[in-house]
């Protein structure tokens, strides 16, 4: 064991601050790691505040985590002292079910232990995230970092990269493809990027005209108003794919219309109940299809770090003190970032 500090929230009401912690020292199979940046993702505020009713306290955020490597334990065959490394959102799973087997460890049937606030699958501890000066990692969960990726920006490929692409990547985006995006923030605007590097036509759907220069920045060749009805009525039965990064409850029946037969809407930033519901007849008549993802396996995250370095595509980040992270929280809930807060570690030790 040895004494680590880290920024957590001590209750669902309380900001996060400094706290010290113990770090298991390295076992057998695993690397520990300094951290130098973490990103910080939508879901560390609900973690934190509890909104999604299962917090363990205290709780340390952050599961877009780069580093190096600084000790390996006896097994570790994978990586050296000194090799620059990413952990994403799991650090553990069974790794013996149908879904582990097939390097799909976000499905895990017994459930994965997630990068922070889950039970350690040996000694029980509670799990505790990379807003932390280092953390250790069984080598499984650790993939690395290309020598072509900016270290800050590569961080929230591990999160928001994987989550977008894993998708695209499973549904057999292909060039000529005409794929929807439906919002643009530390999500969508990486579901741009990955779609047209995949070679589809990529449109932007967003509640805000004034978005739409910056999507095309952002790579897309067209934008939807969505509030716009007769926009909305252009574009029926158009889209193959539908990727849905909006995190909160939204209507989907008038973007199943945008889809051809067969095409294919997929939920990635909602995990609540669908209010309104779907009409059904939306999907039967066209034999559409309304799918989920979660974030992506290992070997896809690797997968996905490799893609952005052929691509040279990378997050839109805004550097952070983590002295500042308590105001990045409530800039994130008013959309007042782009697209996404890395922190920078250096400033831990302050």
């Amino acid at each position: 064991m040895y004494t680590a500090i880290g920024y957590a929230a001590q209750s669902a009401t309380t900001p996060l601050a400094p706290m010290k912690f113990q770090r298991r020292s390295p076992r057998a199979d695993d690397v520990a790691i300094e951290i130098l940046y973490c990103g910080v993702c939508h879901s560390d505020i609900h973690q934190a505040r509890n909104e999604w009713g299962i917090a363990v306290y205290p709780l340390m955020p952050g599961h877009e985590i780069v580093g190096k490597v600084t000790a390996i334990g006896a097994n570790v065959t994978q990586y050296r002292i000194g090799d620059l490394v990413g952990v994403g959102c799991m650090v553990d799973s069974c790794r013996s079910c149908d879904a582990c087997q097939a390097d799909l460890e976000q499905y895990c049937l017994a459930g994965p232990t997630m990068t922070y606030a889950t039970p350690d699958r040996v000694d029980g501890s509670n799990t505790m995230g990379g807003y932390s000066d280092s953390i250790v990692v069984s080598e499984h969960f650790v993939v690395r970092i290309p020598q072509k990726l900016d270290l800050a920006s590569a961080a929230p490929i591990l999160c928001a990269g994987i989550t977008t692409y894993s998708p695209l990547k499973h549904y057999g985006v292909k060039a000529g493809d005409k794929v929807g995006i439906l919002g643009m923030g530390g999500l969508g605007h990486m579901g741009i990027k990955f779609a047209k590097a995949m070679g589809a036509e990529v449109t932007l759907f967003t509640r805000s005209p004034s978005k739409a220069e910056e999507a095309r920045r952002q790579g897309a060749d067209h934008v939807i108003v969505s509030t716009d009805a007769e926009q909305m009525k252009a574009a029926a039965g158009h889209f193959d794919f539908l990727l849905d990064t909006i995190p909160v409850q939204h209507d989907l029946n008038p973007y199943l219309d945008t889809l051809r037969f067969d095409g294919v809407h997929i939920l990635v930033g909602l995990i609540e109940p669908v209010d309104p519901p779907v009409h059904a007849g939306k999907l039967v008549m066209s034999r559409r299809v309304l799918a989920g993802s979660l974030i992506g396996g290992i070997a896809e995250t690797q997968e996905v770090l490799d893609f952005c370095a052929e691509h040279n595509i990378t997050c839109d980040i805004e550097m952070l003190d983590i002295r500042q992270i308590n105001e990045a929280f409530t800039r994130m809930i008013a959309g007042d970032v782009k697209y996404r807060f890395v922190i920078d570690m250096a400033t831990l030790k302050v």
